[in-house]
């Protein structure tokens, strides 16, 4: 996800534009009522609003820090992701003594990082319920990627196509049995980031909090002209859309954040990430292995689009 200083105005009172013109419809009918029907008998304390109003706003502030805290809990695993990817690259690299069996050492160096990379993207994909599997053939060799096609979960299998070739590592001698544990222990980091990517998007945020919530909005809404109108007459109506307008703000703000994996323009930026986790580690294969590494092309569009937080 990209952000921009300037948000256009389109764009964040788009978000709410069917709910201001109902808003704006509401008010202006019980002014005109209010006015021409002679309908002054019914007027309700600017207190009660304002108390009202007090509890919402504690409310949606509980809730958007909730929500806000399960979008940073996302952006948190895909940072360990990016540290991990980093690091499990250097240990394959320097680990691996390419001085004899070069070309044999080099190809499955070179494998194993691709299928990193290839692991990045396919969880991306995963998370967002999109086909894990899809643009993945630049990363995996022929054998891996027939293997794939019969995986349910993606990501899953490609980790342990990773955990077989560190067994191969071992059992050619490549590496010793530290080495192995070292690597072995970043796998499983992978699959806990994986594991709690997972949680957070299975985990429903509670429904009926969500309706409390909303109902209290739309009550305080209903009540609000009733408050304004003796002391502001007609333009109570432009009064009562501000202030609906900041609450109807925040509580979609909330509703956007709290599924950070939801292909949505508030989502965690994993496929931003993973391309940026590509570029990384092509450049440490070009540092260490000779050869044309720039042949792994990246499938995905390339033109990034330019989101906005709410």
């Amino acid at each position: 996800m990209l952000l921009k200083e300037n948000i256009p105005v389109s764009y964040v009172f788009g978000k709410i534009k069917k709910e201001l013109i109902l808003t704006a419809i509401y008010s202006a009918t019980i002014y005109f009522i209010h006015q021409y029907y002679n309908f002054k008998a019914v007027s309700i304390p600017l207190t009660v609003s304002t108390i009202l109003g007090t509890i919402i706003s504690l409310l949606l502030a509980f809730r958007s820090n909730q929500a806000y805290d399960r979008w940073w809990e996302a952006r948190i695993l895909w940072g360990g992701i990016v540290n991990d990817c980093r690091t499990f690259t250097r240990q394959i690299l320097t680990f691996v003594d390419s001085s004899h069996d070069g070309e044999q050492k080099r190809a499955l160096k070179e494998r194993m990082i691709r299928r990193q990379m290839a692991w990045c993207y396919s969880l991306s994909r995963h998370l967002r319920g999109q086909n894990a599997k899809e643009n993945l053939e630049a990363y995996l060799n022929d054998d891996d990627f027939k293997a794939l096609k019969k995986a349910d979960n993606a990501p899953l299998a490609i980790n342990e196509m990773q955990g077989h070739d560190l067994r191969t590592l071992y059992k050619l001698g490549w590496i010793n049995e530290y080495q192995q544990v070292t690597l072995d222990g970043t796998l499983t980091n992978f699959m806990n980031f994986m594991g709690g990517c997972e949680r957070i998007k299975n985990t429903v945020f509670p429904a009926t909090y969500s309706v409390y919530i909303h109902l209290l909005v739309l009550f305080f809404v209903l009540l609000l002209p009733f408050s304004l109108i003796e002391f502001f007459g007609i333009f109570q109506v432009p009064l009562v859309i501000a202030i609906s307008s900041a609450f109807f703000l925040i509580e979609k703000m909330a509703i956007h954040l709290q599924d950070p994996f939801e292909n949505m323009p508030t989502d965690t930026p994993t496929t931003t990430i993973s391309r940026t986790i590509e570029k990384n580690l092509k450049q440490m294969m070009k540092d260490e292995l000779p050869g044309d590494i720039d042949a792994v092309v990246n499938k995905q569009p390339q033109k990034q689009a330019v989101f906005y937080i709410l």
